[in-house]
């Protein structure tokens, strides 16, 4: 395989601003309404934009940031980056047959993420056969037999990987693992697997539930909120009027992050005219610029000053909350002895002075919530950097009370969701025991892969057919041209999926991409609507019902294409696929069989729908041994970096979601028109002796292995000394497969160790 097949390294044009001051405003509106115009036509852009996170209405098929419960805004209940996702699915391009006659495999596979992106959406089921370079249609029955084939001619049904995107409805997400499991394996990797994964092992273990404890109102409640390893105004826009909103009752909001990121200095509402004329609100208290991945050591730095003040005067920790609810406190109290408080600050890379300005702030608050996201999740030790932050909320009583607890933001659309109704790689005995008693089938009782041992298990020829239910799995993996051997090495590979992306260039000796509906589009069947359901970040169930005219009438919705390979696949199955893959009613009814807090689904899920169940919102930590919440004790990372090595974080562009690329501007961090980039400070490009926008190379060491990727431009930048931000996937091949996360196995994309070479051109 030809390494430049996938990762093109033409330059595109780079120009350097200004970083911004704030986030949004004017020009946020502007650029949100001008993608939506250019990709749908005027008329149509203001009418699916109008429809956009309404409660009559579709789902964003971006981000999960929950909907108010109550009003909505008629102006804008979208921000730009769900503007732009929108207009990215709702394009009037297509990619029909004649696209695939047009253009080659290998000629797309050599086009940037971007222009891939930008050819528009798929029309018909296609296949690229063995030994061809060119996909051509397939019929919906062909295809489904094809898949039927190669499934049921494998040696065991562990040799088959279904794969799971955060897009997919609970509808599909539920057919999709009831059917992973009638098939006879448990290898169901999710995207989950990939970004929040060490949230659900780092909250299971200590509050008993792997979801977060918070709403929305309760944001809105809070004391103080810590938003760390995250950046909110590219990733999660709308969480900044959840921000603006604690801070005008009065609350606090320190952040903690290596760069400081233009949503969390200035939010200026275009939900709120007023703000254009006052500037917006200052969003962030303080600022604690953190090393990466030295979070551990900073909450211990201010962990350690506040149990010196619960010692000096009391009132600082909540004494009751920890002796009636909590396990492990003294563990954790003695652990902090084990430090001295200068250690522990050098470490983290903050000053003093700012850590005190945080621990005054937090020794006096009794609601506080801590935000956090792949800032935090994507290390070695992304577990036990969570269960460092939940120390410091169990400490405060700041769990199981309103204004207060945890709150991982998800990324996409419903990747909890999907986790809730049964995607999910390990075994549940009592979701097989439901299933057994509901549908007669005998799941597995062996655990899974997960993406990153799928990907070994493919490569090393071990998994022979891949199906992925939406995403872009290649450019969102690790250890990229490790992962392009792994599918190539498959027989079959298979994506569902709305748009091109660069996972369907890279194929097994067969390869079918299979057209399905998107949010905004109408899904109907003998006439009527249908609706699937979400789950969004705060787990609320609502209802999401497109209105747009599909792309093509050679559109099939995901429930149905599920169904469908199920019903080929599994012959004499006591599941009647077929009609649960047209009457999503029957779906949900099933669903509440199985899966607790979904009684009365369809019903409940309309004007709004209903909060699932959640023990750690209500204080209530039984599930836990001796129904206690867990405090933890938890090392200090040491990453032994050598002289001339660098800790490399992985970041999104505010042009870019996940690996759905918008366009090519950083506008927030003052890059235009190039993806290439290696941001760096200024004190080590003096080191190095490398000029601004000087190209480099960049090298990462592991398992005896050298993975470089080639021609970045260096930007100086405000960052610590001896870290280096670039955006994934670029940046993805220097991530070892072999290097994931203890207990979650996510990748660690957000600190790799690596060179920078600087080029002899």
């Amino acid at each position: 395989m030809k390494k430049n097949a996938l990762a093109p390294e033409e330059l595109t044009g780079i120009k350097l601003t200004e970083p911004s001051k704030f986030a949004a405003g004017a020009k946020g509106v502007t650029v949100a309404l001008q993608r939506a115009m250019e990709a749908m036509g005027p008329v149509n852009a203001m009418q699916t934009l109008a429809k956009l996170n309404q409660k009559s209405g579709f789902d964003c098929p971006g981000c999960a940031w929950p909907d108010p419960d109550d009003k909505r805004s008629l102006f804008a209940e979208y921000c730009e980056n769900g503007a732009k996702a929108v207009a990215e699915e709702a394009t009037r391009k297509r990619v029909n047959p004649s696209f695939f006659v047009k253009h080659s495999i290998s000629e797309m596979a050599s086009w940037s993420d971007y222009k891939i992106g930008k050819s528009g959406r798929l029309t018909h089921p296609m296949i690229k056969k063995e030994g061809s370079d060119h996909y051509e249609e397939i019929s919906w029955k062909g295809a489904f037999d094809v898949i039927a084939e190669n499934l049921n001619s494998l040696s065991t049904p562990d040799e088959a990987i279904f794969y799971t995107s955060g897009r997919s409805s609970n509808e599909a997400a539920f057919l999709w693992g009831l059917f992973a499991r009638a098939f006879g394996t448990n290898n169901m990797p999710d995207c989950s697997n990939m970004c929040h994964e060490s949230s659900g092992v780092a909250l299971g273990e200590t509050t008993g539930i792997g979801k977060g404890s918070v709403t929305l109102d309760d944001l809105h409640k809070a004391e103080v909120v810590i938003v760390a390893g995250q950046n909110p105004g590219t990733n999660h826009p709308r969480m900044l009027s959840a921000l603006q909103e604690c801070k005008k009752n009065g609350g606090k909001v320190i952040t903690i992050n290596p760069l400081e990121e233009a949503g969390l200095k200035r939010f200026v509402n275009p939900q709120k005219p007023m703000d254009f004329f006052t500037g917006g609100t200052n969003i962030t208290d303080v600022f604690l610029q953190v090393r990466v991945n030295q979070d551990i050591p900073l909450v211990k730095a201010i962990m350690k000053q506040l149990y010196a003040m619960e010692q000096e005067r009391g009132g600082v920790f909540d004494q009751s909350f920890i002796s009636s609810q909590t396990a492990g406190y003294q563990a954790m109290v003695d652990d902090l002895g084990n430090y001295e408080l200068q250690e522990l600050i050098t470490k983290s890379g903050v000053d003093a002075q700012t850590i005190n300005e945080a621990v005054e702030i937090l020794a006096s608050a009794k609601k506080i919530i801590i935000c956090w996201a792949m800032g935090l999740t994507q290390h070695k030790n992304g577990v036990a950097t969570i269960k460092e932050y939940v120390n410091l909320l169990l400490a405060k009583g700041s769990i199981g009370k309103e204004g207060a607890g945890t709150c991982p933001v998800r990324g996409h659309s419903n990747v909890q969701g999907d986790r809730t109704v049964g995607i999910m790689h390990f075994v549940k005995p009592e979701l097989n025991k439901a299933l057994k008693d509901v549908f007669g089938i005998n799941a597995p009782t062996k655990e899974g892969v997960d993406v990153v041992r799928g990907v070994m298990a493919m490569h090393e020829e071990k998994a022979k057919v891949f199906i992925a239910l939406g995403g872009n799995f290649l450019s969102a993996v690790s250890d990229t041209y490790y992962c392009a051997e792994a599918f190539e090495k498959c027989a079959l590979t298979v994506n569902i999926s709305t748009k091109l992306n660069r996972t369907h260039l890279v194929t097994g000796k067969v390869s079918l991409v299979l057209p399905t509906l998107g949010r905004s589009e109408k899904d109907t069947k003998g006439g009527k609507n249908r609706q699937v359901t979400v789950e969004n970040s705060m787990g609320k169930v609502h209802t999401s019902s497109g209105h747009l005219t599909p792309a093509s009438d050679q559109l099939m919705s995901e429930p149905e294409i599920v169904a469908n390979i199920a019903n080929s696949t599994l012959k004499n199955s006591p599941v009647e696929w077929l009609k649960l893959g047209k009457d999503y009613t029957l779906v949900r009814e099933k669903i509440s069989q199985v899966i607790t807090g979904f009684n009365n689904y369809s019903e409940r899920a309309q004007d709004g729908g209903f909060y699932l169940p959640n023990n750690a919102r209500q204080g209530d930590f039984s599930k836990l041994p001796g129904g206690r919440a867990q405090f933890s004790v938890c090392p200090l990372p040491d990453h032994k970096l050598a002289h001339d090595e660098y800790l490399l974080t992985t970041i999104r562009s505010h042009d870019q979601f996940n690996t759905t690329i918008y366009g090519l501007d950083d506008r927030y961090r003052g890059v235009l028109g190039e993806r290439r980039v290696l941001f760096i400070s200024q004190v080590d490009m003096d080191k190095i002796g490398i000029k601004k926008l000087e190209l480099v190379d960049l090298e990462s060491h592991y398992d005896g292995k050298v993975r470089s990727v080639q021609k970045f431009h260096a930007v100086p930048y405000d960052i610590p000394q001896g870290n280096l931000a670039g955006y994934f996937p670029e940046m993805n091949p220097l991530v070892p497969i072999s290097l994931y996360a203890d207990e979650s196995y996510t990748p660690v994309s957000k600190s790799v160790k690596v060179k920078i070479v600087k080029r002899k051109e």
